[in-house]
């Protein structure tokens, strides 16, 4: 280990109460089932730091490659645009090297630390300085990017450091811009599989799915049989526009509205040039699946309306919903996405 990440390691271990110490270096996973009991948490902060830098020796442990919890603060997925011709040629040290210079070249202090992934994934890990201060390690921004594909994924990032990352990317890709894919949430897997459809899609079919076989005795067969036909029907709906079997455990989307208020009973707002903005929020633990058990159950209307079904469509959860018209202050027509 080097001298910053001895006291990158004495701050952090100063910080973590002695409680929970032990649970935080279980969470950490960089020491060995032997090396964990054989740190005494009896012992004084001071030691149980000295023991642990020994065996970070031993083990020539990186602290600045510890990952974070995958599913711990805002991700944020943006997407390259405009590849050049030998875009998708870029290998990983190409990466590596271009994307360490271009970004060095623009911050003076910063440290960048790169590993990539069985899933192909390559994880960036930069702590940020200016020209007057070193690298902060306790508030680092974590990129994931999956080489050749336009996709990045972002975590605790400002909006200082924002421009400067997106040149470095977009320089060190072969693509000519970055854009916001309008997507987040909490679950990193969750908005990378919505976003690159790493989920199970179901496409319109002509044929309905067949109801399920019932061997109790049916009083009435006709409606019993045509109630199976609208429930086969609607849960055919609901996984063309949804998905089935495992969904991406999206937690929230949020519809911003901007749109001419029509109601002949209110002139007041109707006849008022500047347009109705309001916002709308769903949340849920796996909002996917709750659209889904909508639709399917009957609860909401089927065919979805485009206006759900378009978050697994366009890989977004983040929506503005303007009139239609000839510019983009128009308060005429119907409401778009």
């Amino acid at each position: 280990m080097d001298d910053s990440a001895k006291r990158l390691l004495q701050r952090l271990m100063r910080r973590i109460p002695t409680p929970t110490l032990r649970s935080a270096l279980e969470k950490w996973g960089r020491l060995t089932t032997e090396q964990q009991k054989s740190m005494d948490f009896t012992q004084s902060k001071w030691a149980l730091t000295e023991r642990l830098l020994g065996i970070c020796e031993v083990n020539s442990a990186i602290f600045s490659e510890i990952q974070i919890n995958v599913n711990q603060g805002m991700w944020y997925a943006f997407q390259l645009m405009d590849p050049e011709d030998d875009a998708k040629s870029v290998d990983l040290t190409q990466f590596k090297e271009q994307f360490k210079s271009h970004l060095r070249e623009l911050v003076r202090n910063v440290s960048i630390k790169m590993k990539k992934h069985t899933d192909e994934a390559v994880w960036i890990r930069i702590a940020w300085g200016d020209t007057f201060s070193r690298p902060n390690h306790l508030k680092p921004t974590y990129i994931v990017h999956y080489l050749q594909t336009p996709y990045v994924f972002v975590t605790s990032i400002t909006s200082k450091q924002k421009p400067l990352l997106s040149q470095a990317l977009v320089l060190s890709t072969r693509y000519q811009a970055i854009k916001d894919a309008n997507l987040s949430g909490r679950k990193l897997t969750a908005i990378r599989d919505l976003l690159m459809k790493k989920y199970q899609q179901v496409f319109p079919t002509k044929y309905p799915i067949p109801p399920p076989e019932n061997n109790q005795t049916i009083s009435n067969q006709h409606i019993e049989k045509e109630q199976a036909e609208l429930a086969a029907n609607r849960l055919q709906m609901a996984c063309e526009a949804f998905g089935g079997g495992m969904l991406p455990q999206l937690q929230s989307a949020v519809y911003k509205l901007e749109t001419k208020f029509r109601d002949h009973s209110n002139k007041t707002m109707t006849e008022r040039e500047e347009p109705f903005r309001c916002v709308v929020k769903f949340t849920s633990t796996n909002l996917l699946e709750s659209f889904r058990h909508c639709a399917s159950s009957g609860i909401a209307s089927t065919p979805v309306t485009p206006l759900l079904s378009c978050i697994p469509l366009k890989g977004r959860n983040y929506f503005l919903i303007t009139d239609n018209g000839p510019g983009p202050s128009s308060q005429r027509g119907q409401p778009q996405v």
